[in-house]
């Protein structure tokens, strides 16, 4: 009787496991942008916020992110691509945790521990392109293992001008 409950479970989390999606989250949403994210990682969801869609344009907000690391971060890489149709037509990477970068706060974190940052941001861009597209995110430690990933569809219809 044992054998079979012990056998259930695990057919049972196995199924749950591969069959994990998560769901979109909305980052903010008001009259001429909208920001959603789903994170593209199937053991892992986070959390990321900003008070207002608006605020992005002032080229620093205040965003709030929380996750459970699920690998420990002594070295950290991003990769960001912009997505359009289908087709990757912008890609970048940056050194984020390491030897000769600044350290941020999560540089030196364990797997296992909590992150949470609510804070300003500053982007670094002027504006933020027109028209829907994708972001996909990716952070990679300094073993090649993802820490954390999202695809975040964008919507913009601003006026800049």
């Amino acid at each position: 009787m044992k054998t079979s409950n012990a056998l259930l479970l695990i057919l049972v989390l196995l199924y749950i496991n591969a069959s994990t999606e998560w769901p979109t989250h909305t980052v903010c949403k008001e009259d001429n942008l909208e920001i959603y994210y789903k994170s593209c990682d199937p053991q892992q969801d986070f959390a990321i916020s900003i008070d207002h869609c608006s605020d992005i344009t002032t080229h620093t907000f205040n965003v709030r992110a929380a996750a459970v690391l699920s690998h420990s971060i002594k070295e950290l890489y991003v990769k960001l691509d912009m997505i359009i149709n289908g087709k990757t037509i912008l890609t970048y990477s940056e050194t984020l945790c390491g030897p000769g970068h600044p350290k941020l706060i999560f540089c030196g974190m364990k797997k296992g521990e909590h992150f949470y940052y609510e804070g300003p941001v500053t982007l670094g861009i002027k504006e933020i392109p027109q028209g829907d597209y994708t972001l996909s995110a990716k952070l990679t430690n300094q073993d090649h293992v993802t820490v954390a990933c999202a695809d975040f569809t964008v919507k913009n219809y601003l006026d800049y001008y």
